[in-house]
């Protein structure tokens, strides 16, 4: 006789499609917005929400990378899509908070009054990586050095504006130092020129720079996060900034969420969150995401998102507006 605790945990897990199915949505493939160029964390990320979404829905999934203006492009798009929850973007809080300052005059939507919320799927920060040669072995060496030598160090980014290149103006300006900022068009250029020893350093995203970090052609120095990252082994005896520089209060996390075109009916909505709550919770979702450097998370409704959301706007102004970055 089939074990009754197996059979209750199998209907819970169909809940969602169950639901889905009685209200006649799904009843088709949908698809994931990525606004970035394949084979980076975000793509990774959609991907492996696409795989596990669709079980849960039972429907396809599909990812569509539409890249270009910072990520304004894929973000407009699925902001002028159908309202009937086919269509989803897989945004971060660069597009979706920091970019209406970036693009002041060229920004094609509001995300707060285009897009509606539905969930946060992961959570991260950001390290600080030299070329394995080099000659700086702890993040008070190359504060030191840079304070020697004003303007010499170059620090990459993965373009002006970006988590990137947020976190080393907040880093500046708490430790006094001057290091000349060298945006690219994309972090992996940053790389091939940080590997090259073209530049001294920079911050990204732990997902894309953990292999290099594995592979000793990247030495980190310091995570952007204010606690240390205990869940990447590499990264569990690398400072924080609480620790480097305590009276600064930097916490970069760069977060990746799910939106909907705004006026999408909220029992779409709901039927998302579940379902994507669902997965994000799940322990195969955790188990490729945190040994990356991702932490999942999903938030409790889609309001408590939305109000997240209007929240870091106000801090993802303040970081931008110090920084005097713009895309303009």
């Amino acid at each position: 006789m089939p074990d009754r605790r197996l059979l209750l945990k199998a209907a819970a897990l169909s809940l969602p499609a169950l639901a889905a199915r009685a209200q006649g949505f799904p009843e088709r493939a949908l698809r994931i917005v990525v606004p970035f160029a394949p084979g980076g964390a975000v793509d990774l990320t959609g991907r492996l929400l696409a795989e596990q979404l669709q079980p849960v829905l039972g429907q396809n999934v599909v990812v569509e990378n539409r890249g270009g203006a910072g990520g304004n492009l894929g973000a407009d798009a699925v902001a002028k899509a159908e309202k009937d929850g086919y269509s989803l973007l897989l945004g971060s809080a660069n597009i979706l908070c920091a970019n209406k300052f970036l693009f002041r005059r060229s920004m094609p939507l509001d995300p707060m009054r285009d897009l509606a919320p539905v969930t946060r799927v992961t959570t991260g920060t950001v390290v600080l990586i030299v070329n394995g040669r080099s000659p700086y072995k702890s993040f008070q060496e190359l504060i030191a050095a840079a304070k020697k030598d004003p303007g010499k160090l170059t620090m990459g980014s993965s373009g002006t504006g970006t988590v990137s290149h947020l976190t080393i103006e907040s880093v500046k300006r708490a430790a006094g130092v001057d290091i000349t900022h060298v945006p690219y068009r994309g972090g992996g250029p940053a790389f091939q020129d940080l590997l090259a020893g073209n530049i001294d350093l920079m911050f990204d995203v732990i997902p894309a720079a953990i292999a290099n970090i594995r592979e000793g052609a990247f030495r980190p120095l310091a995570v952007g996060s204010a606690e240390r990252i205990a869940y990447v082994p590499e990264l569990r005896e690398v400072p924080s900034m609480k620790e480097l520089l305590p009276n600064a209060n930097i916490d970069m996390q760069s977060w990746y969420a799910i939106n909907a075109p705004a006026g999408t009916p909220a029992d779409r909505i709901g039927i998302l969150h579940r379902a994507l709550t669902q997965v994000v919770r799940g322990d195969a979702f955790r188990g490729k995401m945190e040994p990356i450097g991702f932490t999942p998370i999903a938030d409790e409704t889609p309001a408590a998102y939305g109000e997240y959301m209007r929240a870091q706007e106000k801090v993802w102004q303040k970081l931008v507006e110090e920084s005097g970055a713009t895309m303009e």
